[in-house]
């Protein structure tokens, strides 16, 4: 269950971040020139080269901020009677955390429903997304937080940073002006309503890819 759960909630993510980059031909060409200069074209993106790309990492950090993969938190149950802001929360009520909500709040996110990885360099730069900051908590919070932190982050940012850096990306159809579909599915994920159709041009050497 633990690997079906993290199978699906990764690929829906990575799904997302090419999706909303997609859409936005600027974050792509600038990741794209950062995965260039850093890297090159004569080979492949390793695990090693992920801490010199900032800007893939800011990429991440706001795909998990617009389209975390559980909209909801895993649910808690208050042990005792106690008050939160106000509320009287009786023992044993179940709570779920809106983290989908917390994360577009526009008292804590200047133009939440935007798509704007430059955040995570300038106003937000310090947050991160293990849970230490109650703002952004795609993987939930202290010690019923996802176990799996360190590897969905090291298979998103490694595998995200390999397709944009050997690819160039285009969508089907007639003409590639018309942004890809954000509908969101109905689900306890977070995963598309139309599945990501894009055409794949390599833009490494082809022995790279042997």
């Amino acid at each position: 269950a633990l690997i079906l759960g993290g199978t699906d909630t990764t690929t829906f993510t990575l799904t997302w971040a090419l999706t909303l980059t997609l859409n936005h031909l600027d974050v792509l060409k600038k990741v794209q020139n950062e995965l260039d200069t850093h890297i090159g074209r004569e080979r492949q993106v390793i695990e090693s080269d992920i801490k010199n790309l900032v800007y893939l990492q800011a990429i991440v950090k706001e795909t998990l901020r617009l389209c975390p993969a559980a909209p909801l938190s895993i649910p808690h149950e208050s042990m005792e009677d106690c008050t939160i802001a106000g509320y009287h929360v009786p023992a044993g009520t179940r709570l779920f955390v809106n983290i989908a909500k917390i994360h577009r709040d526009p008292n804590i996110w200047e133009e939440p429903n935007e798509f704007r990885p430059e955040r995570f360099l300038t106003t937000h730069k310090d947050i991160d997304v293990r849970g230490q900051n109650f703002e952004l908590i795609p993987f939930g919070s202290g010690r019923r937080g996802c176990p799996g932190i360190s590897f969905a982050l090291q298979v998103l940012l490694l595998t995200l940073a390999s397709l944009l850096h050997g690819f160039e990306f285009a969508t089907p159809g007639p003409g590639d002006t018309e942004p890809l579909d954000l509908s969101e599915g109905v689900g306890l994920t977070n995963l598309k309503a139309t599945p990501l159709q894009v055409l794949l041009t390599p833009r490494l050497h082809a022995p790279l890819f042997e």
